[in-house]
C-alpha cells in the first residue's frame, strides 16, 4: 500500500476523540455556568422586584399616616366612632403567636384605584372639619380628605393586606418582617432629629421615621441556581404630623 493512501492511526484515532470530547466538556461546561447565572440573576431580580414594590408602598403609606386634612382637631361623626381611635393612633403595632406581626396605618389616599375610603374628613380649613365613615361629598366650602385604614400581616411566611374573609396574600416566601421606629426627644414638630430607636410601638407622636427590614426566601428547589435568604430594607420618614 502506498504511503499516501495510509489511513489514521488508532492513536490517532483516539487522540482526535479525546481532543473533541474535552473541547464539547469545554463548551457544555459554559453552557451550564451560563445557563445558571441567567437563572441566579432572572431570580435576584425578581426578588428585588417583589421586595422594591412592598417597600416602596408601604413607605409611601407610613409617609402619609397622620395626615387628616388641614385642622390639628376633627370632629368624629363615624360610626361607633371608630376614626378617634385611629386619630389618636395612626401607625399601630403589634407581635402575637395567634395574629402574627401586625401593622395598621391610618394613611391619606395616596391612590387606592377608587377603593371606597375608611374615613373621610370634610373641613373648610378654617374652623371646622369633620370625620365620616366611608366616602363623603364636601358641602360648600368645603375639602374632602379621604382616609383608608390599612393593615398589614406577616404570618405563614407570607405579608397579607386587608383584615378577616378580605384579606389577600400580599408577598410570599417572606422569612422574617420586623420595623423599627425612630424617636425624637419630644413630640414637638420642630423636634426632628431621631435620638433613639425601638422596636416596641411607642407613642406616634414621638416616631419621626420606621425602618422596614423584610427577609425574603427563593422558591427554587434547585440548589445549585438557589439563592438563599435576601435582606431588604428602606427607612421612611414621617412627613405628615399635626400636633
Amino acid at each position: 500500500m502506498k504511503h499516501s493512501q495510509r489511513g489514521l492511526s488508532l492513536i490517532e484515532l483516539m487522540v482526535s476523540l479525546a481532543l473533541g470530547l474535552i473541547i464539547t466538556l469545554g463548551v457544555l461546561n459554559i453552557f451550564i455556568s451560563a445557563r445558571s447565572t441567567y437563572t441566579l440573576q432572572n431570580t435576584s431580580a425578581a426578588m428585588q422586584e417583589d421586595a422594591r414594590y412592598l417597600l416602596s408602598r408601604m413607605s409611601q403609606e407610613i409617609r402619609m399616616a397622620g395626615m387628616f386634612g388641614c385642622l390639628a382637631t376633627v370632629a368624629d361623626n363615624s360610626t361607633g366612632a371608630t376614626f378617634s381611635a385611629a386619630f389618636n393612633r395612626p401607625i399601630n403595632y403589634s407581635i402575637d403567636n395567634t395574629n402574627g406581626t401586625v401593622l395598621t396605618l391610618a394613611t391619606s389616599d395616596v391612590g387606592s384605584a377608587g377603593t371606597l375610603p375608611t374615613w373621610t374628613i370634610l373641613s373648610d380649613c378654617r374652623s371646622a372639619a369633620t370625620a365620616y365613615t366611608g366616602a363623603a361629598t364636601p358641602g360648600s366650602g368645603q375639602m374632602a380628605f379621604p382616609i383608608h385604614q390599612v393593615v398589614y400581616t406577616f404570618k405563614n411566611n407570607a405579608i397579607y393586606t386587608g383584615t378577616g374573609t378580605s384579606q389577600q396574600v400580599l408577598l410570599s416566601n417572606v422569612s422574617a418582617f420586623s420595623l423599627m421606629f425612630g424617636l425624637a426627644n419630644s413630640a414637638s414638630d420642630s423636634d426632628t432629629t431621631v435620638t433613639s430607636y425601638t422596636t416596641a410601638a411607642p407613642n406616634p407622636a414621638y416616631i419621626r421615621s420606621i425602618r422596614i427590614t423584610i427577609t425574603l426566601l427563593d422558591p427554587s428547589t434547585n440548589t445549585e441556581t438557589k439563592l438563599g435568604n435576601q435582606v431588604f430594607s428602606v427607612v421612611a420618614s414621617m412627613r405628615n404630623r399635626l400636633m
